[in-house]
């Protein structure tokens, strides 16, 4: 019932161009059936209150290196009753925040208190930000979303914090006092049990806030070496010409992990022992000429920057410095911001360029000047951003005020007449003052003033602004745009993404060098007027919903778009394929055709240019759906065209199909996907003629297996559907001796049936086989299911009713059942379940026939196999067994 109201959810956060009243009757339908399953469930309101959220997730972390001592001391500190808050200080690189992640992710597992929350705080202490990621480590940020009053936030977190329990508030990099009251975080106390913890470079302010103090020491001589080996390479490690120089190298670093870690990634693989000695010699100059501990530890850090020997690769590293500290940054925007800003060369394709920029990030990467957040963001250390920002202030082309929660714009003495680059971003500006306009900005080249609540720009702010190249307005609230914006002569990027008040553009017929404009998310009823003079034009996103055309013959003038999107499910702005055949450079595309021929004209025109899309999202019909995939293809409504789906390109990798009820199968007369080789999510909904979801005889008439790259395969809605394969679609189920193609299903890992009221055996035992990768299985609200693993009855005859079949599903992890109130077995008496990586199984609604979990034997043994339950697997249940 949970899974069918995310569904609708879904629709209507994601399906706002459906009618209002399509979403309401949505909505109370599942209202009333939610209703009428908990009339008839009384207990299971209960079982969903016991699960509630979860304590926390583990956070991703480095090696720990001598930083045992403290880990020690801030456990034993947490373990004791009488003390109620940790202050963890030492220098900036010393590994506070390496050691508290560990401490954070070891309370996870010991349980002992109920949640584990984690909060950054930065330089710039924001009581808000605090306040909403407090709230959104409890899972309920939408107590606070629309409080704008702090005192009021404050006490509507301080009722929830105290109803969350037993708990520890972990606050990083508190730079001065925090009051407890204003953030409204109660005060830890014997009568509550929790704990504040925080980590600080100022001793100080663990004293002041009355906290047990715990120093965070330098690693020891040993310790620093150990650490300094492993991160430069094992033949530098294996060279004892260049020991001794290195074993002095690792002394200058003073045993700060941050610096050790850095000056090792700048000389790792280095094996000529003159580069060692100019090191040491460089090292101990930088740091003999200043003074101060802070100081020094800058300028360690800059020995890697100055290392870096492409001046274009140190200037991407200074764009990060941009960015608010602390701040996790998508490294796919990157990448394009490094674009933007010319210093990845314009190599022809986007996708030469995207790969330019994965090299430069990993270039950073290993000499850990970047860190990694997870595989789609990075991260800058605060003390690597602190070095950044002092080579920036030495350099007046930089202004770098982002997320300082300014007001205002800075006054005009800080407009350097030779400023280049201005980051404002994240900030609160509201409104541009003409007293502070800056006078002087000649040279600027780049302005970014992103997540900003500005909400208009006066003509004269752009006037003295002529070599401007990069304009960054995203996810401000601004209405419309000054006329003086046109006359940026020099424009070549300017970003509107998530201006969703933005209802007007002036005409852009004069920014003639402009080559990317992102308008997704804004109120634009119409193509800005002069856009079919923007011939430089490589990258447009008009991902507008309210966006009422395109005017005909405005794409066959850009032929340089490489990256091009409109809104997938907006059926006004539906492309014809003769609009697209001009455009020879296309590399990503995401659009709406408004049927199958114009979508099969579209894909022949690729086809014949020879031109492969390196990501699309292609939309026929309504019903749009998301997805994560690169390559997509979304067909909704479409009913009863007229010739072949040409399935091409061959690489699709997400297909979603829904109401399209003529359909038996997705390899037929009218539908084939012979050529889907390279297929990893299949979604078919609300199909009424699906029968199966392929046939074996369409097999037969290909060399190449359809679905043998699919991982995920969810079917719902499918009133016909009676096997996932048949001998023959419509004729009736495999026989016995059937065999399924080896390749097809084999890297399965997920299958989800939903609502498919004919089929009675989920996996028959012929495919059994082909599923060796399979890791969950959800079966809900069948009606006729009678088994999920079906057993050859040959098998059976041929060892004897008492003797054990076994069946090999060795990664299956999951298995949920609900709502099938003919299931009588997971698989037969005769069958024992080989998969011991079985972690959870799952038996909920009315499957009041099933009587019986099959015993499951280990994958090898000899004899006669002992039957068993793997030991870490977990059964839920309403039903006693």
């Amino acid at each position: 019932m949970i899974a069918e109201a995310q569904d609708v959810e879904n629709k209507v956060r994601y399906g706002r161009y459906l009618c209002r009243a399509w979403n309401g009757k949505l909505v109370d339908e599942k209202t009333r059936e939610m209703k009428e399953f908990l009339d008839k469930a009384p207990n299971a309101s209960e079982a969903l209150a016991m699960d509630g959220p979860s304590g926390g997730l583990p956070l991703p972390t480095s090696e720990l290196v001598g930083e045992e001592a403290a880990r020690k001391d801030i456990w034993a500190c947490l373990m004791q009753e009488e003390v109620k808050k940790i202050g963890v200080w030492g220098m900036g690189g010393v590994g506070k925040t390496t050691t508290m992640k560990h401490i954070h992710n070891d309370l996870l597992k010991e349980q002992r208190f109920k949640r584990v929350i984690w909060v950054t705080i930065s330089k710039e202490f924001n009581v808000m930000k605090v306040q909403d990621n407090i709230v959104s480590a409890l899972e309920a940020k939408e107590y606070l979303d629309k409080e704008e009053d702090k005192l009021r936030r404050a006490a509507i977190l301080s009722e929830m914090l105290k109803k969350a329990g037993k708990h520890v508030l972990i606050l990083d990099d508190v730079w001065d006092e925090v009051s407890l009251e204003e953030v409204g975080i109660p005060e830890p106390s014997d009568s509550n049990g929790c704990k504040l913890v925080l980590t600080t470079r100022s001793e100080h302010v663990c004293k002041y806030m009355g906290c047990t103090v715990i120093k965070v020491k330098p690693l020891s001589a040993q310790q620093a070496l150990t650490l300094f080996l492993s991160k430069v390479g094992p033949n530098i490690v294996q060279n004892q010409t260049i020991m001794p120089t290195l074993e002095l190298v690792v002394k200058e670093c003073s045993g700060l992990p941050l610096t050790i870690v850095v000056v090792a990634g700048t000389l790792k693989g280095e094996e000529d022992p003159l580069i060692w000695k100019n090191t040491l010699r460089e090292l101990k100059k930088r740091i003999e000429k200043v003074e101060g501990v802070e100081a020094k530890v800058i300028e360690r850090l800059k020995f890697s920057f100055d290392h870096l020997k492409d001046e274009k690769v140190k200037s991407c590293f200074l764009h990060c410095a941009l960015y608010p500290e602390d701040f996790e940054i998508e490294k796919d925007e990157l990448i394009e911001c490094w674009i933007d800003e010319g210093f990845i060369d314009d190599m022809g394709t986007r996708q030469e360029m995207n790969e330019k920029g994965q090299v430069i990030l990993k270039k950073l990467e290993d000499n850990c000047l970047l860190e990694n957040v997870s595989s789609e963001e990075m991260k800058m250390h605060d003390a690597v951003r602190d070095m950044a920002l002092s080579i920036t202030r030495m350099n007046p082309r930089y202004m770098i005020q982002a997320g300082l929660q300014l007001e205002e714009l800075p006054e005009k003495k800080q407009w350097s007449p030779n400023i280049e680059k201005v980051s404002l971003m994240y900030n609160s500006i509201s409104e541009i003052s003409i007293d502070v306009l800056p006078t002087k900005c000649q040279l600027l080249i780049t302005l970014l003033l992103q997540h900003n609540p500005i909400k208009k720009i006066p003509y004269s702010f752009f006037t003295n602004m002529p070599c401007l190249s990069v304009l960054n307005l995203s996810s401000t609230k601004i209405k419309s745009l000054p006329n003086s914006i046109s006359e940026l002569k020099n424009l070549t990027t300017l970003l509107l993404c998530g201006c969703s008040k933005l209802r007007d553009l002036p005409c852009l017929s004069m920014l003639q060098e402009l080559k990317k404009m992102d308008l997704s998310g804004t109120k634009i009823e119409e193509v800005p007027k002069g856009m079919d003079m923007l011939i430089k034009l490589s990258y447009l996103d008009l991902e507008v919903f309210t966006l009422k055309e395109i005017p005909a013959g405005l794409l066959s003038k850009l032929v340089h778009l490489q990256h091009l999107s409109f809104d997938v499910v907006n059926e006004k702005t539906s492309l014809k394929a003769e609009e697209m055949e001009p455009l020879k450079k296309l590399e990503c595309f995401t659009g709406h055709f408004e049927d199958i021929n114009e979508f099969n004209k579209f894909i022949s025109s690729m086809q014949q240019s020879k031109k492969n899309l390196i990501k699309y999202h292609l939309q026929v019909g309504s019903y749009n759906w998301g997805g994560e995939r690169d390559k997509r293809v979304t067909i909704g409504g479409v009913q009863n065209w007229e010739g072949e789906l040409i399935m091409h390109p061959i690489e699709i990798q997400q297909l979603h199909i829904s109401k399209c009820d003529y359909l038996r199968s997705l390899v037929d007369d009218k539908f084939s996907f012979k050529n889907a080789i390279d297929l990893r999510d299949c979604r078919i909904w609300e199909c009424e003629g699906i029968e199966c979801v392929v046939s074996l005889s369409s097999f037969a008439s290909s060399s190449a297996h359809p679905f043998q790259s699919l991982e995920g395969l969810d079917l719902g809605y499918l009133p016909k559907l009676s096997a996932l394969i048949m001998k023959d679609a419509g004729i009736g189920s495999a026989t016995t001796s059937t065999v399924a193609p080896s390749a097809c299903f084999s890297h399965l890992k997920e299958i989800r049936i939903f609502k498919c009221s004919s089929m009675k055996t989920l996996l028959p035992h012929w495919l059994l086989p082909n599923l060796q990768n399979l890791e969950e299985i959800s079966v809900l609200f069948c009606d006729e299911v009678v088994e999920i693993l079906g057993v050859a009855t040959s098998k059976v005859e041929e060892k004897g009713s008492d003797a054990l079949i076994k069946i090999h599903l060795p990664k299956l992890r999951a298995l949920e059942l609900n709502e099938l109130p003919n299931l009588k077995s997971i698989c037969s008496k005769s069958g024992v379940m080989v998969c011991d990586s079985l972690r959870f199984m799952k038996v909920d609604g009315d499957c009041d026939k099933l009587k019986r979990i099959p015993p499951f034997v280990p994958l090898v043994g000899n004899g006669q196999p002992f039957a068993y339950a793997p030991p870490s697997l977990t059964i839920r249940s309403e039903t006693e067994w």
